[in-house]
């Protein structure tokens, strides 16, 4: 029977590693606190037959918390920036039983721009949320591989928090990082849902910051997310995300997520990940980000 990933903890020091050691949990080796102060930090996991884990999301906030408590999403109550300067990273994971809940069966870190863009891969994805944000240090990112194939079947877009237990709900994962980083404004989350059915998946996606590119995804007859990216930013321009799933000729999108570490970008392109080079910050002070996408 397969074996899936159906328990999660964290190491923040050598009696905790000796106590999840004794207790039958495997270590992944990768330090996430690598390169920031404070001692190392491990994740840890077990395997087994039993309900797996479908979803795992990242909250850097108060506010990120709430949806995923209403949801009964569990939380391992420790801070993966412990001991640096970082805001507080709490890792949560979830068991769903719904038609977007695909099982994890293994998990992985990447700490450099080379390695992250090796990963792109079938049956793997990249979690949005840098472990080592606002600490400094190496950019540390979670990867996750499913039982089976899945592809990008709905996108969609949320200023505020209101709808976060809804969308989790309706069995969509939030991309853990602010589009609105840096800018001022509401923070600003793109979420997606999963399925294995190739014939429900988008084919393409793109970002408008002018006026003629929106002209030009509306003859196209892409369709729109509504929620302008770039809200309450105080001198941005508008900047929406676009898709399309009946694009002719182009393969199903498999993994979206978003790109901060700049030299990440042409190592993405030469495994063959699509960067749209469109800044999610146009026009303002925030930080500068790009979606990307894998076929």
């Amino acid at each position: 029977m397969a074996k899936y990933i159906t328990d999660i903890d964290v190491s923040l020091n050598k009696d905790e590693e000796t106590h999840l050691r004794k207790h039958g949990f495997l270590q992944i080796h990768t330090d996430l606190n690598s390169g920031a102060d404070g001692a190392p930090i491990f994740l840890w996991y077990k395997t087994s037959d039993c309900p797996a884990i479908t979803r795992i999301h990242f909250s850097f906030n108060h506010e990120m918390s709430k949806g995923l408590t209403t949801e009964g999403y569990h939380k391992i109550d420790k801070n993966l920036n412990n001991g640096n300067k970082g805001g507080p990273i709490y890792l949560w994971f979830f068991k769903g039983s719904t038609e977007y809940d695909i099982p994890i069966v293994e998990l992985d870190f990447s700490a450099e721009a080379a390695d992250d863009a090796r990963k792109f891969q079938p049956l793997w994805e990249r979690l949005a949320c840098d472990l080592n944000r606002t600490a400094g240090g190496k950019w540390i990112y979670m990867w996750v591989k499913r039982q089976t194939q899945v592809y990008i079947c709905d996108v969609t877009a949320t200023a505020g928090f209101e709808e976060d237990a809804n969308l989790f709900r309706q069995g969509y994962v939030r991309v853990d990082e602010d589009t609105n980083r840096g800018a001022g404004g509401p923070f600003i989350f793109l979420w997606y849902r999963q399925t294995t059915n190739i014939q429900r998946a988008i084919k393409d996606l793109q970002i408008s910051i002018d006026a003629e590119s929106v002209e030009s995804y509306e003859n196209q007859y892409y369709e729109k997310v509504p929620t302008n990216l770039n809200q309450g930013t105080g001198g941005g321009v508008p900047v929406f995300l676009w898709f399309k799933k009946n694009e002719c000729g182009k393969d199903p999108i498999k993994i979206v997520t978003l790109v901060l570490d700049h030299t990440a970008i042409q190592p993405y392109v030469r495994a063959g990940v699509e960067v749209i080079e469109k800044n999610l910050n146009t026009g303002n002070r925030g930080v500068e980000e790009n979606l990307c996408y894998y076929f």
